[in-house]
C-alpha cells in the first residue's frame, strides 16, 4: 500500500544519514513544520513541508489520510528488557516499602532466584502467552522494537525454555525482536560456592545449543560485586564471543563493579545501568564505541540515585535509554515514563531524550540502519501523538498518554 500522510504539524527526527550520536549531538532532533510523510509498503518513501507537497514524486495508487495537526516520530527502541517472566513481585515491593534492601531480599532467595524458581515451575507455552500480552501492550505505547533477556531459568533446561520462548516472540511479533542470553544473571543456589561449577554449564552446555538452534543475538553477564566478577564476566563473555554472539554488560549498577571498563575492553555493544560511575568509568565509555544504555525507571522503582546523564553527556558517551521492564526492580515497558524520568531526574534535554530512546536506542540492537529516525528506506514504525505545543510537551506532561496511534510496518494497529 502507498499511502500519503498530510497535515503533519510536527515531523520529528528527520535524518537523511543517521548516524549514533555522542555529546553535544544528542540535543540536536532535525524536525520539519507542517510537513507530510509518504509510506511505500511497510517504509518510507518520502517527505517534506506541506508547502512543496505538490512538487513530490507522483505515486500510483495512493491514499491520503489527514493526521490532524499530530506530532509523528520515530517509535521507541527499547534495548534492554526482561519480557519474559513467569510471575509479578509485589510482595518484594511491599518489603522494599518496609525498609528491605535490594541485596538482602536476594541473599534470602528473592530477587532473580525468585523469577528463577517460578520460571522454572510454567511451562513454555504459558511463559509465550504471557509475553506476547505485554509485547502488544508496549506496542499500543509507542515501542517499535524490543530487546528480551533470559537470565530467569538459571538452569540448562530453563534457560533455552526461555530463549526458545523468545526465538517464537522473534518469529511472530509485528516488532523487530532481538535476543540476548543472560545466563550469568546470577548465580543458582546450588552454585553458590562453586561459581566455576556454572560457569562451566553456561559454557558447556548452554552455548552448544544456542548455537544450533541459533538462540540468541547477544550475551549479556550480570558483572557487579555478589554476583559475577570482572573475571568471571569475561570469560562468560569470551565464551559467548566464540560464537558469534556480541557482547552486552549488566554494569556499574550498584558498585564500580569495573563492568564498564570490561565492556569497553571487550567491544561490547552496550554497557546497561551505570548508576554508580566514577571519572574512570566515564573516560572509559567516552572514548569508545560502546553505548552507554540508562535505566532510569530501575533507579526510580529501587530509590537509588539516578544514572549520572549529564556527565556522561558532557564527556561524549554514546547514550541510550531503556525500560529494564521486569517484575523486580522495573515493572514497566512504558518508554514514555522512561523519557520523562530522564528529563526530570537526570537533566537530559528533551531533544536528548528522545534522540537516545529512538535512533540511539535503534544501535544499542544494531538496527540504526532500519529504525530510529525519519528516514528515506527505514521502516514506517511511527508514532502519531495527540495535537501537542511543542516537543518538549512530550516528557513535560508524563501523567498523560500522548499517543494517539501507532504505525509498525507502514498500517496503524
Amino acid at each position: 500500500m502507498n499511502l500519503l500522510i498530510t497535515n503533519i504539524r510536527q515531523l520529528i527526527n528527520v535524518r537523511e544519514n543517521p548516524r549514533l550520536l555522542r555529546g553535544k549531538d544528542l540535543a540536536e532532533l532535525p524536525l520539519i513544520e507542517q510537513a507530510y510523510l509518504q509510506i511505500s509498503g511497510d517504509r518510507i518513501s518520502g517527505y517534506g513541508s506541506m508547502d512543496s507537497i505538490d512538487k513530490r514524486i507522483p505515486v500510483q495508487n495512493e491514499e491520503t489520510w489527514d493526521a490532524g495537526g499530530a506530532a509523528v516520530l520515530p517509535c521507541w527502541c527499547d534495548s534492554h528488557t526482561h519480557l519474559v517472566f513467569a510471575a509479578s513481585r509485589e510482595a518484594e515491593f511491599v518489603d522494599k516499602i518496609r525498609g528491605a534492601q535490594y541485596a538482602e531480599i536476594a541473599a534470602k532467595g528473592g530477587g532473580i532466584l525468585n523469577s528463577a524458581l517460578r520460571l522454572q515451575e510454567t511451562d513454555a507455552e504459558t511463559l509465550y502467552q504471557q509475553a506476547w500480552l505485554r509485547l502488544q501492550e508496549l506496542i499500543r505505547l509507542g515501542t517499535g522494537s524490543i530487546e528480551i533477556k533470559s537470565g530467569y531459568g538459571l538452569t540448562v533446561e530453563s534457560e533455552l525454555k526461555m530463549l526458545r520462548v523468545i526465538k517464537r516472540l522473534k518469529e511472530n511479533s509485528p516488532i523487530p525482536v532481538k535476543a540476548s542470553f543472560l545466563g550469568a544473571h546470577t548465580y543458582p543456589l546450588q552454585y553458590v560456592n562453586d561459581h566455576q561449577g556454572y560457569i562451566r554449564e553456561i559454557c558447556e552446555e548452554m552455548l552448544p545449543v544456542i548455537q544450533s538452534e541459533k538462540l540468541a543475538d547477544y550475551i549479556d553477564v550480570f558483572c557487579e560485586n555478589g554476583f559475577f566478577s570482572v573475571p568471571e564476566a569475561e570469560t562468560v563473555c569470551r565464551a559467548g564471543m566464540a560464537i558469534g554472539l556480541r557482547p552486552k554488560i549488566h554494569a556499574n549498577q550498584l558498585h564500580l563493579s569495573g563492568g564498564t571498563q570490561l565492556g569497553v575492553a571487550l567491544g561490547a555493544l552496550s554497557v546497561d545501568h551505570l548508576e554508580t560511575m566514577d571519572a574512570a568509568a566515564i573516560e572509559a565509555l567516552a572514548g569508545s564505541d560502546t553505548i552507554g544504555t540508562l535505566l532510569p525507571s530501575a533507579a526510580f522503582f529501587l530509590r537509588m540515585p539516578f544514572q549520572p546523564a549529564r556527565a556522561l553527556i558532557d564527556s561524549g558517551c554514546a547514550i541510550a535509554l531503556a525500560s529494564d521492564f521486569n517484575p523486580g526492580s522495573s515493572p514497566s515497558g512504558n518508554m514514555n515514563l522512561v523519557v520523562s524520568l530522564s528529563c526530570i531526574q537526570m537533566k537530559m534535554l528533551p531533544e536528548e531524550a528522545i534522540n537516545a530512546a529512538t535512533l540511539n536506542g535503534a544501535f544499542a540492537m544494531e538496527m540504526g540502519e532500519e529504525l530510529g529516525s525519519i528516514t528515506i528506506g527505514k521502516k514506517a514504525n511511527l508514532i502519531f501523538t495527540r495535537p501537542i505545543p511543542s516537543v518538549a510537551y512530550l516528557p513535560y506532561a508524563f501523567g498523560t498518554n500522548l499517543i494517539d496511534r501507532v504505525m509498525i510496518k507502514g498500517g496503524f494497529i
